[in-house]
């Protein structure tokens, strides 16, 4: 969902995503899988595991959880293999979805998947039909800014680290760069002193959707019934 979302009603089911979003420990727990597997088990050495890390306390979820699935993702835990699924896919309105899973059963998410999709008037796309629309960017959101007194040195450092873009918005500062670039990026903040909320590629719009307010708030509804889904991880939207 975006943020620039027009209706309240729509901002309403925006807000009530977030909250189930970080609600689930089997999320949480595949979220640390994949931050480990992709560049280790130190928290210190490894920004997006630290988030994640991070979240799952905020949840209350227990430290064994934690410490298991950081074992899971560094290959030394007993249980399979999570995968890293994407689907594209056309809700209500000519709204488009772009759909991130992680899951340990791919033919359960694909299923579970279209199942949500057919019975709330959405459809997959094909391969890149959907994508297309979408910037896939490297994000680094620091919710408390960057510190006045040395904003220009920082935004300096950041660029330096390759980050292609900085912007101050409702929910702190964006830091912006390719995919590729974003672990160096998420190491620049952390060395910096910057606390970050979130580390991760994200799929932003290029062009966002506006429709009347029914329409929104279907398309609302049907991405949080998506997100309630443990396999799915985050649903990206260009709805206005």
């Amino acid at each position: 969902m975006s943020r620039h979302s027009k209706w309240s009603k729509v901002k309403q089911f925006k807000g009530a995503i977030d909250a189930k979003r970080s609600a689930s420990f089997t999320k949480l727990a595949r979220e640390i899988v994949v931050a480990t597997r992709e560049k280790g088990a130190d928290p210190e050495m490894n920004p997006r595991l630290r988030v994640a890390i991070g979240r799952a306390r905020e949840a209350s979820m227990p430290k064994e959880n934690i410490e298991r699935a950081i074992a899971r993702g560094a290959g030394t835990g007993e249980e399979g293999q999570i995968d890293s699924l994407m689907y594209e896919a056309y809700a209500p309105g000519g709204t488009a979805l772009v759909i991130e899973c992680l899951t340990d059963n791919r033919n359960r998410a694909a299923s579970e998947v279209k199942h949500v999709l057919s019975k709330h008037g959405g459809t997959f796309a094909s391969s890149g039909a959907v994508t297309y629309l979408f910037d896939h960017v490297g994000m680094v959101r620091v919710p408390n800014g960057l510190p006045s007194d040395r904003r220009d040195e920082m935004e300096l450092l950041l660029i330096d680290a390759g980050a292609s873009n900085i912007e101050e918005t409702d929910e702190g500062v964006e830091i912006v760069s390719l995919p590729t670039e974003l672990a160096k990026v998420g190491d620049a903040a952390s060395k910096l002193g910057l606390v970050a909320d979130t580390v991760e590629l994200q799929w932003v719009p290029k062009i966002l959707v506006e429709t009347n307010e029914e329409v929104g708030t279907h398309v609302a509804e049907l991405i949080e019934l998506l997100e309630e889904n443990d396999d799915v991880s985050r649903v990206f939207s260009n709805l206005a």
